[in-house]
Order: C-alpha cells, then sequence, then structure tokens
C-alpha cells in the first residue's frame, strides 16, 4: 500500500530536506494534498494582487505535490475585488521543507505537550499528532472559518487534537507545554508563550521585527523565565493579525504636498534600506520598527539621470512619519525631505553604524533573548553583545 504522503515525502528526501527518520516516518503518513483545499491564490500579472486558482486548472495538481506553499486565503477570508483577486494573503499551507524543517529544530517526542500557534490548514498539526501523539497536541487558530475547515480536514484523516478558536498570542489551557511552535511570524515574542513554556523547553517560531521578510529563531526557555537561541534561518510568515503593520499602498502613508514637510539634506545612502544583506535586513527590522519603503528609478530615457532613483521611506505603525531620498550615483549628501516626529533616515543611518561596526554580521551570528518583562535583545555570536542605537 502506497502511503499518503509519499509522492511529497519523495520530493523532499530528494532535496535533503528531510534529516530525521520521524519526521519522515511523519510526512509519509500525512496525505498534504487533503488539507489544500479547492482554491489557492499565486501572485498575478498585477503587481501587489493574487489571483484564485481552481482545482479545474491543471496546475494545481502540480502544485499540490510540490515543495511550494500556497495560499489558502486572502484578506481575511473576503477577497478585496469581486473577481476573487486578493490583496492581502492572510493564510496559507507552508512550503514542505520549510515545515520540515521546523520540526526537526523543534525536536518533538512522543509525550511532549505541543502548542500550536496557527492551525491553518491543519497539515503541520496532523505531523505534530503523529510526532507526539494527539493527546499532547494543542492547537490555536485566530480565524474561525480557517479554523472550520482545519477541524474537518483533520477529522477526514483521522486526527483529534484539542483545537482552540481564539488569540495564539493569550495563554492556551493545557500546559505547561514542552514545545511551543508558532505558523505564523511575531514582530516580538508574546509573553504568553514563554510563560506556558516549561524551563528547558523550546519554542520555535519566525520573527520578523520590521514587519518584512522573517527569521527563524530557536529559542530555549529557562527557570528565570526568559527565552534566548539563534537565528537558524529564513522564515517568510504571514504576521500575527495582533502585530500586523498596516499594509495599504505606499501612497497612503506619504504626502508630499503636506506643508509639515521639511526639504532638507540626508548623508545616509537612501539605497541602503534595500541592501538585502541578510544581517542587515535584522538589523534594520529590529532598531527601525514598522519601516516600509519603495524606491523609483529614474527613466531609461533619461541618460543624464542614470542612476538616479527618489526612495521613500515610511512609518507603516501609524505615527505619520515619512521621508524621501533622492539618490544619485554621484554621491551624497542626498536631497530629502521629512514630516513626521520621526527622523526616519537618521533611524536608519544609525541602524546602519551598528551593523557596520559589529563587522557587518550575517544572520548566522545572530541571537535573540526575550527577557520576563519582554525586553528584546538581538545579538551577536553571544549574548553579552547586544545590538542597540
Amino acid at each position: 500500500m502506497i502511503s499518503p504522503g509519499a509522492r511529497i515525502a519523495r520530493v523532499l528526501t530528494a532535496k535533503g530536506a528531510i534529516q530525521d527518520t520521524a519526521i519522515h516516518r511523519a510526512v509519509l503518513a500525512v496525505d498534504r494534498a487533503a488539507f489544500i483545499p479547492g482554491t489557492v491564490w499565486v501572485s498575478s500579472d498585477e503587481p501587489g494582487w493574487d489571483r484564485p486558482v481552481t482545482s479545474a486548472d491543471p496546475d494545481y495538481h502540480r502544485w499540490i505535490h510540490e515543495d511550494w506553499a500556497l495560499v489558502t486565503q486572502v484578506d481575511d477570508g473576503v477577497p478585496a475585488r469581486e473577481d476573487g483577486y486578493g490583496r492581502l494573503p492572510t493564510s496559507s499551507i507552508s512550503q514542505p521543507s520549510l515545515v520540515v524543517g521546523m520540526l526537526q529544530a523543534l525536536d518533538v517526542a512522543t509525550g511532549h505537550r505541543v502548542l500550536e500557534i496557527g492551525t491553518g490548514t491543519g497539515y503541520n498539526t496532523a505531523l505534530l499528532c503523529e510526532l507526539a501523539g494527539e493527546d499532547g497536541v494543542v492547537s490555536v487558530e485566530v480565524d474561525e472559518s480557517v479554523a472550520g475547515q482545519a477541524a474537518a480536514n483533520l477529522k477526514s484523516t483521522g486526527y483529534a487534537p484539542r483545537l482552540v478558536v481564539g488569540d495564539g498570542t493569550r495563554e492556551a489551557d493545557g500546559g505547561p507545554f514542552d514545545r511551543v511552535i508558532a505558523t505564523v511570524a511575531a514582530r516580538s515574542i508574546p509573553a504568553a508563550w514563554i510563560g506556558q513554556t516549561r524551563p528547558g523547553g523550546r519554542i520555535i517560531t519566525p520573527w520578523s521585527p520590521g514587519g518584512g521578510p522573517g527569521v527563524l529563531v530557536n529559542l530555549a526557555v529557562t527557570e528565570a523565565g526568559n527565552a534566548s537561541g539563534r537565528i537558524v534561518g529564513d522564515a517568510a510568515f504571514m504576521m500575527l493579525r495582533s502585530q500586523r503593520s498596516g499594509h495599504d499602498p505606499w501612497g497612503s502613508y506619504v504626502n508630499e504636498d503636506d506643508p509639515a514637510a521639511v526639504p532638507g539634506e540626508t548623508t545616509v545612502n537612501p539605497r541602503w534600506v534595500s541592501d538585502r544583506s541578510s544581517g542587515w535586513w535584522v538589523v534594520l527590522g529590529h532598531l527601525v520598527p514598522g519601516l516600509g519603503y519603495v524606491s523609483f528609478e529614474a527613466e531609461e530615457d533619461e541618460p543624464q539621470a542614470a542612476g538616479e532613483a527618489t526612495v521613500y521611506v515610511y512609518d507603516r505603525d501609524g505615527s505619520g512619519s515619512w521621508a524621501l531620498g533622492e539618490y544619485s550615483p554621484e554621491g551624497g549628501p542626498f536631497e530629502a525631505k521629512r514630516c513626521g516626529p520621526r527622523d526616519l533616515w537618521a533611524e536608519v543611518g544609525a541602524a546602519r553604524e551598528v551593523w557596520l561596526g559589529a563587522g557587518r554580521p550575517g544572520q548566522d551570528r545572530f541571537g535573540l533573548t526575550v527577557t520576563s518583562d519582554g525586553e528584546h535583545r538581538l545579538w551577536v555570536d553571544e549574548p553579552g553583545n547586544v545590538l542597540t542605537l
């Protein structure tokens, strides 16, 4: 008899993603396709929009058995356009290789009590049931309709963990837990996750301090109620709904005609905000919270402006702060304009100095400590080397 998860397991073993025999058995036992709804959303030719694809499309049947994440809900269940196109992905079934990587980091054993934040489709929940035993698994989902479908998926595939509809940032019944795993990103690690993890227990979660691309952190909880550990990889996940930054188009944050906007200059290179050096991106997100940006290159038919760009930065957290910088390859100071209480170019420049002063570390050298009072400390190499402005 062919195992229910044989197709996706073969893809993952061929890529070298599965290194743990218990997780291999779990992937073989669970049919991932049974957890994928009849409509998923994929990037469209229209920037900023995801288009719906149904099971009538041949591509759908190819995608569900490959190592791809698939968006399973947009705009909190109500697509922004009447034709079903969505502006904001709000639930998904994660990329299988990332799912496996997180479970291997979690190090679940039979008999562990496990708390999952974000039930989603229920696929990861089913894998946890295989690893820990379903009596030890508690899964929390904030979206009632998503939770209902996950419950149906799990029941139809023979799993009966404890499912809770609610805010995953709050304490859940059933603790203390040996393991906590989040399938959504957190800008700040909720205190409840630490408080309900036993000393010596482990928390695996995507961390996205700036609200942008996230990283995966592996935190151990101490007797003192702190959690500390290293960044162990990339992890682009949707944000906890209670911690989302604004996601409106950039033009809703910037008004160049605002009489309060002040023209001037900046020595900060506006292109720094688009530098994708892995360590820099983590530092920028942590030290300049809520930052959004957009860049417009000079037109090709303007040879005198070759290489120039207008870069806007803005605060997605609602302070009303924004700034623009006119980049030129001739170098700074650069023409600028700013508005609002935050001097965003100054903040970006200060964060850059911190990163450069630490020797331009990559994210593989970073760790995070979350104290019992909620302070988040990003450090390099060891917990005493904290990066601060």
